[in-house]
């Protein structure tokens, strides 16, 4: 397991120059976000996207959420509802997790959606602008709590990541808030950090 800092701009090349090794090799990365720690691995790779279930433990019919670093990359995984599109615009980058329509299918997914979202952490998203999107799951064991630092995070885990970013301790408070948005009136299925209130649909 290879631990980097990831700090400020200076990690950033490193950073990028590992995660890109590790997704050659269908690896898992623990990553900080605004919030907690996460998972990334390569949506794309149903190798990888099984390490992080099994790093979680987590049940396989559990589709996992996916961080983009801008709308260019949101749009290249999703078919966004134009209904959708200023309200979410507003909203990100921050704690707002959105369900839409897949335009490809995803290992991750189910239902042909994934809930993606563009995260306030801006270091994060630059390294994503570099590599492409990621997983962006809890890093804890399935039931555990999230984790606000790495070594909380590694004490959930069912085993090691193959790559550590290490932020420092975040923020944690309340998880993303997590809405459906594949339909006409938009679907509230967890109530988190940020509040999507009946203005929003």
């Amino acid at each position: 397991m290879i631990v980097l800092p990831f700090h400020q701009k200076d990690d950033l090349a490193a950073a990028v120059h590992q995660v890109q090794r590790c997704l050659a090799d269908s690896g898992v990365v623990l990553l900080p976000t605004e919030t907690f720690y996460g998972l990334g691995c390569d949506p794309w790779s149903e190798v990888a996207v099984h390490k992080v279930l099994d790093l979680k433990d987590r049940p396989r019919d559990m589709p996992l959420p996916v961080l983009a670093a801008d709308w260019a990359q949101v749009d290249r995984l999703t078919v966004v509802p134009e209904i959708w599109r200023r309200r979410l615009g507003s909203r990100w980058p921050g704690p707002i997790t959105a369900v839409l329509p897949l335009r490809q299918s995803l290992p991750l997914s189910v239902a042909d959606t994934v809930a993606v979202r563009i995260p306030a952490h801006g270091l994060l998203r630059q390294l994503l602008s570099e590599i492409g999107p990621l997983t962006g799951t809890s890093a804890n064991r399935h039931g555990d709590p999230p984790a606000i630092d790495v070594a909380a995070a590694l004490h959930s885990l069912v085993g090691d990541p193959d790559l550590v970013l290490d932020g420092g301790p975040v923020a944690g408070g309340r998880p993303s808030t997590l809405v459906d948005l594949t339909g006409a009136k938009a679907r509230i299925l967890r109530q988190g950090a940020e509040i999507w209130g009946q203005s929003d649909g």
